[in-house]
């Protein structure tokens, strides 16, 4: 029974931990790939932040000739070559995958790569599924980075249906004519705009009354009128069935005006993630598992046993890479400092939807404050109300920000619009340095006329109490 000074579950943000301060190391990696292809590097990788966002830049592309009729600029989109976008993307994605795989087998004689799906079987030991047959491996410490996977509904009908999720949907051989797009979360939100900027007809179905729900309320009321000029969208549906009629996929809803059913050539199941603690058998390893299928951990990021640690979607309540990033780091300093121990810090952790348009968002929502009694003053500030907002003739964007009146502290932000994501990076970095408002309203110069002016003029609106 090989035994190891540490086991990494997952080459994601996992992967990432072993530098050259771990060389004198014994360590092992098990992954047993991600996706349809079972490629190696994570969800983000190969199904998640880096595919989508290279989709989502081409779909940006292909609306520009929506954008520029009120420029007075006359665009047509005259072929949409779906094989050589695809092709393109995952030309270049898989080659990194490829040689994530090939570095980690070949390149590290510290290093072994086991590839096949693995279970706890004990405390501090994983017995993996090779293509040889089954190997138990233990080690003194081990880090739990297995991620997720997308959730399949308990739909009747469902397992007869061909769907996808978004571990398939991005390596279509075709682009349909119609879609079925269920859930109306951030992946469903980002391939309704990647598709139908392709020229699909995208039908959009909603359990709730907004689309992006969790978004502060203006944000997600905002978002769902634009996408309603632009999808169907069918709120406060539920889906009773569904079923596969040769080409055609037929859902059954149950909706306000009671029954009713949608049909495409495609359907993509998006209504959120499922940590992989099941497939791995975390409990058969001693490892504490919420009722929402996460791993327990604490601030260092340590599970319920001594020695093993998580990180990433497997453990963490932001499914972010960004998040599974940090985490990284912080246990990759407590494998090498046990003796120094440092915390995750996940108080402000911003997030962004790459739809159409844009969103992104730190902190409170208005309703978040509202809950828990928080003293709170808001300033809407529309990007049509500054001068480059002018130059777009943007019409629908706006920044919202959320502030303590007494002393300008930034409790929350909200922008709708173009380049939402970059915008958003400074009020982060004020709300993590504890810069307040009016400090920074006042405090340095904003180029005119430049997008920042939208958080400039936001800042300067908050009416605050006098110093």
């Amino acid at each position: 029974m090989p035994h190891f000074d540490l086991i990494i579950i997952g080459s994601g943000s996992g992967n990432s931990i072993l530098d050259e301060r771990f060389d004198d190391w014994n360590v092992a990696i098990v992954e047993k790939g991600v996706g349809s292809t079972g490629n190696y590097g994570g969800t983000c990788l190969n199904v998640g932040c880096i595919p989508t966002k290279m989709f989502v830049h081409t779909a940006d592309t292909a609306s520009s000739p929506g954008v520029g009729a009120k420029l007075g600029v006359d665009l047509e989109l005259r072929d949409v070559r779906w094989r050589e976008i695809r092709d393109r993307i995952f030309g270049r994605i898989d080659a990194i995958s490829d040689g994530g795989r090939r570095y980690r087998a070949e390149g590290g004689s510290n290093v072994t790569l086991f590839q096949g799906e693995a279970r706890f079987t004990g405390v501090k030991e994983l017995t993996v599924a090779t293509a040889d047959g089954p190997e138990t491996i233990t080690a003194d410490r081990f880090v739990v980075a297995a991620g997720g996977r997308p959730t399949v509904p308990d739909l009747p009908g469902i397992e007869q249906v061909d769907f996808h999720t978004s571990d398939s949907v991005m390596r279509l051989d075709e682009l349909p004519r119609r879609m079925i797009i269920l859930g109306s979360g951030f992946v469903g939100a980002e391939f309704a705009h990647v598709f139908s900027a392709l020229g699909v007809e995208v039908t959009v179905v909603a359990r709730s009354g907004a689309l992006l729900r969790a978004e502060d309320e203006d944000v997600a009321q905002r978002f769902t009128e634009l996408a309603q000029a632009r999808w169907d969208v069918r709120l406060n549906r539920k889906q009773t069935s569904v079923e596969q009629d040769g080409d055609v996929v037929r859902l059954h809803l149950d909706g306000p005006d009671g029954p009713e059913v949608v049909e495409a050539e495609q359907l993509l199941v998006a209504i959120g993630r499922t940590p992989n603690s099941d497939l791995i058998d975390a409990a058969a390893g001693g490892l504490k598992v919420r009722e929402d299928g996460k791993v327990q951990v604490d601030a260092e990021q340590r599970t319920s046993v001594d020695g093993v640690w998580a990180l990433g979607d497997i453990s963490s309540d932001h499914e972010l890479k960004h998040v599974a990033n940090h985490e990284m780091r912080v246990v990759q300093h407590n494998l090498l400092h046990p003796d120094e121990l440092i915390d995750s810090d996940h108080t402000y952790v911003p997030h962004a939807v790459f739809s159409s348009p844009q969103i992104a968002a730190v902190g409170l929502t208005e309703q978040e404050a509202r809950e828990r009694g928080v003293d709170y003053v808001t300033k809407i500030q529309a990007y049509g109300d500054i001068a480059y907002g002018w130059a777009m003739e943007d019409s629908t964007g706006f920044l919202k920000l959320l502030a303590d009146p007494s002393d300008g502290t930034i409790l929350g932000a909200h922008i709708i619009g173009p380049q939402a994501p970059t915008l958003l990076q400074p009020l982060i970095q004020a709300m993590q340095f504890g810069l307040d408002a009016r400090t920074m309203a006042r405090g340095q110069y904003w180029i005119h006329p430049a997008m920042p002016e939208l958080i400039e003029n936001a800042l300067l609106g908050l009416e605050l109490q006098p110093e």
